[in-house]
C-alpha cells in the first residue's frame, strides 16, 4: 500500500507539497500538528480542531503510558476512540522527556530506567516496549522510535554516544515493529529520528544509517533545545538534504511562524510544538502583523477581533477587550479563544 505521495516541488525552494496515507486518513503536508501531550490539546475540544481545520496531533506515548496507563486505553479500544478523535494521530516516544527529566531516569543501551514524575514508580522503557505500546495500545498512525535527545550545548563525546544509541533504538525499533503482528487494518507507519546534536558529520552519519535501515518516514530531533536561531536553521537544512525525497520529514519541536517559513523552504513536510497554545493560555495571539499580547492595558476598549482578516471562531464573535477582561478576571474562556486562534493561525500558515 502506498503511504506518501510527492505533487508539487516550488521552483525557487525546496517547498513541497506532499500527501501521507494513514490508517485514519490522509494529511496534506505541510502541516502542523497540535500537541495533545496527554490525550488532549490543552483547552480545546475535539470540534474546536475539526473547526480549526486540523487534519492530525500529536500525542505523548511517556506520558500516557504512566497515566491513564496501558489497561485503561485497552478498556476504551485505543487512543483515537479514548479521546474521540478520529483522524491521525502521530505519537512520540517520550525521548524528550529522556532529557528534559534527567534527575529521574538512567539511560544505558538497554533502554531507560526512570522514576514517574507524578508518584516516583519505576519503570524501564525499552525501545521493544515504548514500539508494542504505541503499536498495539494506542493504535498510533506514525510511531516515533526511542531516541536519546541531548542539550545545546553537548560535547561531541556525549553526542556521538547518544548519536549511536539513537541509532541502534531504531534498529531494534525497526525489528520489533516488523515482527509484532498489525495492531489495526492498514499500515501503521514507522519514522526514524536524526540525531547528533550540531555536529554536521555525525548527523550525516545518523541519516544515512537510518536510510540503510530503512524507515516510512524521517523525523530530525534534537533541534530547538536552546541553540541560536540560525544554527538551528543551519543544522536542520543540511539534514533535509540527506533524507529522502520520496519520504516525510518531519522536523520535531518546531516552532515559530518564522521558523515554519524556513523550514517548509528547506524541503520539512510536518512540525509540531506547544507554542500556539502555551501562547495561547498566556494571553499571546499571533497574527500576520505579530504578536499581541492581549492582557496589555491598551486593548482594555479595543473592541476589533483578534485578527480583522481571521475566520477563526474566537475572530468571527469576541472583540480585544474582551478577550483582556476575560485574562484580567481569571476567566477559562480566555485562554480557549486565543488557543483557537492560535491554532487557527497557525493551521491557516
Amino acid at each position: 500500500m502506498e503511504t506518501f505521495k510527492l505533487f508539487h516541488k516550488d521552483k525557487s525552494s525546496k517547498a513541497r507539497l506532499t500527501k501521507l496515507i494513514t490508517p485514519h486518513g490522509e494529511i496534506n503536508t505541510p502541516i502542523f500538528l497540535p500537541v495533545g501531550t496527554q490525550a488532549t490539546v490543552k483547552t480545546l475540544s475535539t470540534q474546536d480542531l475539526f473547526d480549526c481545520g486540523i487534519e492530525m496531533i500529536l500525542a505523548n506515548a511517556y506520558h500516557l503510558y504512566l497515566r491513564p496507563g496501558e489497561e485503561i486505553i485497552k478498556k476504551a479500544r485505543g487512543l483515537h476512540k479514548f479521546m474521540s478523535w478520529p483522524k491521525p494521530i502521530l505519537t512520540d516516544s517520550g525521548g524528550y522527556q529522556v532529557l528534559s527529566l534527567s534527575d529521574l531516569r538512567k539511560v544505558s543501551d538497554e533502554g531507560v530506567k526512570f522514576q514517574s514524575h507524578i508518584d516516583g514508580t519505576k519503570y524501564f522503557f525499552s525501545p521493544e516496549e515504548v514500539i508494542r505500546f504505541q503499536k498495539d495500545v494506542l493504535g498510533s498512525d506514525v510511531i516515533m522510535p526511542l531516541d536519546e535527545c541531548v542539550h545545546y550545548p553537548c560535547e561531541k563525546d556525549h553526542a556521538r554516544v547518544a548519536m549511536k544509541r539513537t541509532l541502534n533504538w531504531a534498529y531494534r525499533s525497526k525489528e520489533a515493529f516488523s515482527s509484532q503482528p498489525l495492531a489495526i487494518s492498514h499500515k501503521q507507519l514507522l519514522f526514524g529520528i536524526v540525531q547528533g546534536a550540531t555536529y554536521p558529520d555525525l548527523r550525516k552519519e545518523c541519516a544515512e544509517r537510518l536510510v540503510e535501515i530503512g524507515f516510512d518516514g524521517y523525523a530530525v530531533g534534537g533541534v530547538s533545545v536552546g541553540e541560536p536561531r540560525e544554527l538551528m536553521y543551519e543544522v536542520s537544512s543540511n539534514v533535509a538534504g540527506l533524507l529522502p525525497s520520496d519520504r516525510p520529514r518531519y522536523l520535531m519541536g518546531v516552532g515559530n511562524p518564522e521558523d515554519l517559513i524556513e523550514a517548509v523552504s528547506s524541503g520539512y513536510d510536518i512540525f509540531d510544538c506547544v507554542i500556539p497554545t502555551r501562547n495561547g493560555r498566556n494571553g499571546t495571539a499571533f497574527t500576520y502583523s505579530g504578536r499581541l499580547v492581549l492582557r496589555n492595558a491598551k486593548f482594555k476598549d479595543d473592541f476589533s477581533p483578534i485578527d480583522e482578516n481571521c475566520g477563526c471562531f474566537a475572530c468571527k464573535n469576541y472583540t480585544r477587550a474582551y478577550i483582556r477582561h476575560l485574562f484580567n478576571s481569571g476567566e477559562i474562556l480566555g485562554l480557549r479563544l486565543v488557543s483557537v486562534h492560535n491554532i487557527y493561525f497557525y493551521n491557516n500558515l
